[in-house]
């Protein structure tokens, strides 16, 4: 097959370079846009009249044609094709003739390819968005449905204080959406096009490069040519975003594998998101949970590898810059893998509220709640801190916990202890006093939960 770069050359690309050299195996999941993005350039060429109207015309019906075609399945994508631009041009040009080389006047596909990925990214992450907006509603559901379970919080995975299983998992709620927004940021950073560069200096030709920018809903134009074909920030900004959310899903998965455990038993994931063993018949394995803690290092990997293939090319356009689309396209298509397993997974887990608050009960996670209790009756802090301690030490010793401590144990230490102070050091007091905004009071969460469902309710794609 003759390449449409071919006139220079006196020789056939080899057989392993041209597969090397070839793209279309992964870039032909972007054929809407390229074929979009040729209607686009189409147009504004018959506007401008750099090519004949009925000649603009006749390419315009036949890419709508294209486009139907591969979408009804009519027409099979070539993959000995060089890549998916070439392929949508081979086809115009069988389909109509001469008039289908005049497409490519006033582009080249440094500008076209810049395009297309750009076009195909915003189209993909409204999906992960959706997504990422529907697990935050997952988690706040759960929020709602647990908002009186006690456990513990932790801090260096040790029992700390105690707070509801509402509070700790709406922390996921609060990443997540920020998630949204740094996908939306890098969205909008990315919503400029790079039509009308060509490869590198611009055109002869009198475009109109406002006009394909409005028609294909970008904000406007890339004012610097060789920054149009040669950036791929947008790329990398938003492999860091799908880091961040991999990231998250790998801390929340790292909790399930724990609390679905035999030692902690907090949460219960359901048989439908669990596998076994090949061997023990008792095990119930949280695979859905481990894999996407695995998959977190591939796209960690594609953005490393990404900015590594930046970081030394020269200005404008190099092959190098290939790489791009199969570092981007396997991190959107992870993550959105990984969220579509993520949400029903949360959705159908059980919580174990017994076992939260039995463990929560052992962790003398109300400690703080005794030195306070001294501090507020006139005892310096460090003063209640280390008395509290000491009070801690006995209850370890005596294997027992400090609600069940005797008062008269009590007033050993400190004359300042009254009957009032059981109700001071219960669980359900000691989450609810927490009422800074923010903490793990009932009213404090209940704001966090509007909070997020306001945000998950607003049309801000």
């Amino acid at each position: 097959m003759e390449k449409l770069w071919a006139g220079r050359f006196k020789k056939e690309l080899d057989k392993t370079a041209n597969d090397f050299n070839s793209s279309i195996a992964f870039d032909s999941r972007m054929y809407r846009q390229d074929i979009i993005g040729s209607v686009a350039h189409a147009e504004m060429l018959k506007a401008k009249r750099i090519i004949p109207e009925k000649s603009a015309e006749r390419i315009i019906d036949a890419l709508y044609g294209i486009l139907d075609d591969i979408d009804s399945g009519a027409l099979k994508i070539d993959f000995e094709c060089e890549d998916i631009h070439m392929f949508v041009e081979k086809v115009l040009t069988e389909r109509i003739g001469d008039d289908g080389k005049m497409l490519h006047t006033a582009r080249s596909r440094n500008d076209q390819v810049a395009l297309d990925i750009r076009l195909y990214l915003r189209d993909m992450t409204k999906k992960t968005v959706s997504l990422l907006m529907s697990l935050i509603d997952i988690l706040c559901k759960k929020a709602m449905e647990n908002a009186d379970a006690v456990m513990p919080g932790y801090t260096h995975l040790q029992r700390a204080q105690p707070i509801t299983f509402a509070h700790h998992i709406l922390a996921y709620g609060m990443m997540f959406r920020r998630d949204v927004l740094r996908i939306r940021d890098a969205v909008g950073r990315m919503n400029e096009s790079p039509l009308g560069a060509c490869a590198l200096a611009g055109t002869t030709y009198d475009t109109d490069r406002d006009m394909t920018a409005s028609s294909l809903g970008f904000d406007g134009v890339m004012m610097n040519s060789i920054d149009a074909v040669s950036d791929r920030d947008y790329c990398i900004e938003l492999m860091s975003a799908f880091s961040t959310v991999m990231m998250h899903l790998s801390r929340l998965s790292e909790e399930l594998i724990l609390w679905s455990s035999w030692e902690f038993k907090f949460v219960e994931l359901d048989d439908s998101f669990t596998t076994g063993s090949s061997i023990m018949p008792q095990k119930k394995n949280s695979d859905m949970a481990e894999l996407v803690r695995g998959k977190t290092g591939r796209v960690y990997g594609n953005l490393m590898g990404m900015l590594t293939v930046m970081k030394g090319l020269p200005l404008a356009y190099n092959k190098d810059m290939q790489e791009d689309k199969e570092a981007i396209f396997e991190s959107l298509d992870t993550v959105n893998m990984c969220l579509e397993v993520f949400c029903p997974m949360i959705e159908t887990m059980s919580v174990l509220k017994e076992n939260m608050l039995s463990a929560a009960k052992n962790g003398f996670i109300n400690a703080t709640d005794l030195a306070d209790y001294l501090t507020k009756k006139g005892m310096p802090f460090r003063a209640a801190y280390k008395l509290t301690g000491t009070i801690v030490a006995r209850c370890i010793d005596e294997r027992t916990v400090l609600e069940e401590l005797p008062l008269e144990a009590y007033k050993e230490y400190s004359e300042l202890f009254e009957e009032d102070l059981y109700g001071e050091i219960s669980l359900k007091s000691c989450v609810e006093k927490r009422i800074s905004k923010g903490g793990t009071g009932s009213a404090s969460v209940n704001e966090q939960i509007e909070f997020l469902k306001k945000f998950t309710s607003e049309k801000n794609d």
